[in-house]
C-alpha cells in the first residue's frame, strides 16, 4: 500500500520477480484514474503477447500511455497517480536512439518531483551479474545503475523484489 504522504516509489528487481504486479497494487491503493506509462515496444510476437497480458491484468480505471521515448512528458501530463513500467526499456530506447540519456534522466526526475499524485517507477536491476563483455552492454549497465541511484535519491521508498516478495530498501513498508 502507498503510505500517506508517499510521493515516489522505486521498485527494482530481476526479470519475473513480481515488480509490475507489486507496483500496480501500490498505485491502485490511490484513487483512480491511474496513468500507466508503458515504455515497451512490441518488436516480436512474444512481446506483443507480454504487453497484452499486462493490459488484461489491469482493471478498469487505468489509462495507458505508450511512451517509448517521451516518458518525462507523459509523467508531467498525468492528472493523478502514475506508474512507469519500465525504466529499463525506456533507457534501452534512449541509448538505441543515441539520445542524451543524462538530460532525459534529469527531465524524468523533474517530472516525477512535480507530479500531482504518487509516482511508482519500475526498473530491472541489471547490475548484480558479471561485467558484460561488450562496450554497449557495459554502457547500458552503467547508465541503468546511475539512473536507479538518481531516482532512489528522490524517492520516499525503494523496494527490491525477489521471488514476488518485496524487500524494503528505503522508507517504510
Amino acid at each position: 500500500m502507498l503510505q500517506a504522504g508517499s510521493r515516489m516509489t522505486l521498485v527494482l528487481g530481476g526479470a519475473r520477480s513480481g515488480k509490475s504486479a507489486y507496483a500496480e497494487a501500490l498505485i491502485e491503493a490511490a484513487p483512480a484514474p491511474w496513468t500507466y506509462c508503458a515504455t515497451a515496444q512490441a518488436f516480436d510476437d512474444e512481446m506483443v503477447e507480454r504487453i497484452a497480458l499486462h493490459r488484461a491484468r489491469r482493471p478498469e480505471g487505468w489509462v495507458t500511455r505508450d511512451v517509448p521515448m517521451a516518458l518525462p512528458e507523459a509523467v508531467a501530463a498525468a492528472p493523478g497517480p502514475v506508474l512507469v513500467d519500465c525504466l529499463t526499456l525506456w533507457l534501452t530506447n534512449l541509448i538505441l536512439a543515441e539520445a542524451d540519456v543524462g538530460a532525459a534522466a534529469e527531465a524524468l526526475r523533474a517530472a516525477c518531483r512535480a507530479a500531482p499524485g504518487p509516482v511508482v517507477l519500475v526498473g530491472n536491476e541489471v547490475g548484480l551479474g558479471i561485467v558484460p563483455e561488450n562496450a554497449l552492454a557495459r554502457r547500458f549497465r552503467d547508465a541503468a545503475g546511475r539512473l536507479h541511484q538518481q531516482l532512489a535519491q528522490d524517492c520516499d521508498r525503494v523496494v527490491f523484489m525477489v521471488a514476488g516478495l518485496p524487500m524494503i530498501v528505503k522508507g517504510q513498508a
